[in-house]
């Protein structure tokens, strides 16, 4: 038990300093650790992970509001429309689709190449900085229905859905010091919407629904703290450093998840 927590503690404070900056949660890179090493079960690994979120969101939030850089619209919207979709897929979750298999899948088709081909991009110079108001923003639509599906998928494997929204967004040329708070935002709030529902659910379903709260919390303390050194770091790396990160952790994510698959 002791090992766990502390283990739980450092994972959450490393991931989090790592990925605050580029507005991802950690709790994708999380998933992982918890299932393969800590031995968390599924489906109670995705309320944990949620747990993880719920934690250690407010440390990044509060150093980006300090900053002036939740401001906006962007924000609201993609809260707006991934609140629905966790509380559905929440619900998928504990009632359809137990296993991590075919997640693992689709989250490997997507980030695996979306993360090589920003990185590739950053690397030829292909990819200039956005001149503030000239950022190449969704329109109202698109934007509302990515957020609802990476809602869905939030709710149902616990991610929050920052790994998903910040590369797709990125890779549109939106600058990460704008699109960072906003995913990390929208991801705290699906987040406690998403915890609210499966401890709701574990109330009327037999096995392991509910999170690991010790764990849950332990990794959630050590995201608080590495989240806000995160955001503190975040305006002290340059555009192309943060889209070269941000890319990277898609990439590796997404050849993480291939290996898995295939063992």
């Amino acid at each position: 038990m002791e090992w766990t927590i502390g283990a739980g503690l450092a994972a959450g404070l490393l991931i989090a300093t790592v990925t605050a900056p580029v507005g991802v949660s950690g709790a994708v890179f999380l998933l992982p650790v918890q299932l393969s090493l800590l031995g968390v079960p599924s489906p109670a690994v995705t309320p944990t992970n949620l747990l993880f979120n719920v934690v250690a969101g407010p440390g990044a939030l509060w150093r980006y509001h300090g900053d002036g850089a939740l401001r906006g619209e962007l924000a609201l919207r993609l809260v707006r429309w991934s609140l629905p979709g966790v509380i559905i897929g929440a619900v998928i979750r504990v009632h359809a689709l137990p296993g991590p298999d075919v997640f693992r899948l689709l989250v490997a088709a997507l980030l695996l190449p979306l993360g090589s081909w920003l990185c590739l991009r950053t690397l030829r110079g292909n990819q200039a900085e956005p001149r503030p108001g000239t950022e190449a923003e969704p329109s109202p639509s698109t934007l509302a229905a990515l957020a609802l599906i990476v809602g869905v998928v939030g709710g149902i494997y616990g991610i929050g859905g920052g790994s998903l929204l910040g590369p797709v967004l990125a890779a549109r040329g939106m600058p990460l010091s704008r699109v960072a708070p906003a995913t990390l935002a929208a991801t705290f709030t699906t987040s406690v919407a998403g915890a609210a529902t499966y401890a709701v659910l574990a109330l009327t379903n037999s096995g392991p629904v509910a999170p690991d709260w010790w764990l849950g919390l332990a990794c959630g303390l050590g995201g608080l703290t590495g989240g806000y050194l995160g955001a503190r770091l975040q305006p002290r790396m340059p555009e192309t450093a943060l889209r070269l990160l941000l890319g990277a952790l898609a990439a590796a994510l997404g050849a993480v998840y291939v290996i898995q698959s295939a063992s």
